[in-house]
């Protein structure tokens, strides 16, 4: 039987929903993690460039189980957006709810899998030394460095799902087209499989343009982090990715909203993200011509 991407996803997404959560009294401690890093020798980038060793960084929840014929058969993929990592979701709003005995992704059931993609958390990334000379990636490129972590370097040869928030979202529809046999499902949250344009891709440009344009970017090559243009680019990140309701809600007079934007401007930058976040917002330039998925009814 073959079935729409859109029907595929809203029936995982009824799945879910539909399944017995925990009790709103219920609390969970997070289970144990085992963190790597897997280092993929002279890989190559759809640019046709080359890096002699791209070090990929994980986390894992669980256990892989096997089947009769040596397919992993509990094994969940979960991808982080942009600027974000697999840590992400270790937190309680997210892992407390998932993650603990009895929950949906039961870590004594699943194997859960929370990469870092290549230019986030400790995955590599141009501001590790290569700075502009870093190669150019893009979501095929993320998406191969995962897929050659999962075979290669954590033996996984089938995932039961993967969940994608916001770029992870994107990357679930690359994963659906590129390879439609290695999952059962996909659940893409916050994202949909077209070109990034509008006010998505105006917001990336400013950063963009915020960092190359400021004198101490020096075309990359810079000594010292151009701090100006990095607080421009976290800002308009600030904007791009924080919830309105809920900043509405949390910080709801004037001086409460002022007092969280001036505890966060004190906050030391990051030394590892100024030539990342250009790279970052711009890996994004792709379309799809998405064919149908495969059912596994």
């Amino acid at each position: 039987m073959v079935q729409s991407f859109p029907r595929l996803f809203t029936c995982v997404l009824v799945v879910v929903l539909l399944q017995a959560a925990p009790s709103a009294g219920q609390h969970n401690a997070n289970p144990a993690t085992t963190e790597g890093d897997f280092v993929v020798k002279n890989f190559k980038f759809r640019s046709g460039e080359t890096l002699p060793e791209l070090r990929l960084h994980y986390t894992t929840l669980g256990k892989p189980v096997r089947g009769a014929q040596g397919r992993v058969i509990n094994a969940v993929l979960i991808l982080h957006g942009t600027g974000g990592s697999g840590h992400q979701f270790l937190q309680s709003i997210f892992a407390g709810e998932l993650f603990g005995a009895g929950q949906l992704l039961d870590a004594t059931n699943y194997y859960v899998i929370l990469p870092d993609g290549i230019g986030h958390g400790k995955s590599s990334k141009p501001s590790d030394g290569l700075h502009a000379h870093f190669p150019q990636y893009d979501y095929d490129d993320m998406v191969l460095g995962h897929y050659r972590l999962l075979t290669e370097g954590l033996g996984v040869n089938h995932l039961r799902l993967i969940l994608g928030t916001s770029m992870g979202c994107m990357h679930s529809f690359v994963w659906g087209e590129t390879y439609p046999d290695f999952m059962d499902a996909l659940m893409p949250l916050a994202c949909q499989p077209v070109q990034i344009a509008g006010r998505n891709r105006i917001w990336r440009k400013m950063v963009m343009d915020a960092i190359r344009n400021d004198p101490e970017w020096k075309g990359g090559e810079y000594s010292a982090e151009p701090q100006q243009a990095m607080r421009t680019a976290l800002d308009l990140l600030l904007i791009a990715g924080s919830a309105p309701l809920y900043m509405q809600k949390t910080y709801a007079t004037r001086d409460a909203a002022d007092k969280y934007l001036d505890r966060r401007s004190s906050r030391k930058l990051r030394p590892t993200s100024c030539t990342s976040i250009p790279r970052t917002t711009s890996s994004t330039r792709r379309s799809w011509a998405l064919p149908a998925a495969r059912s596994r009814e």
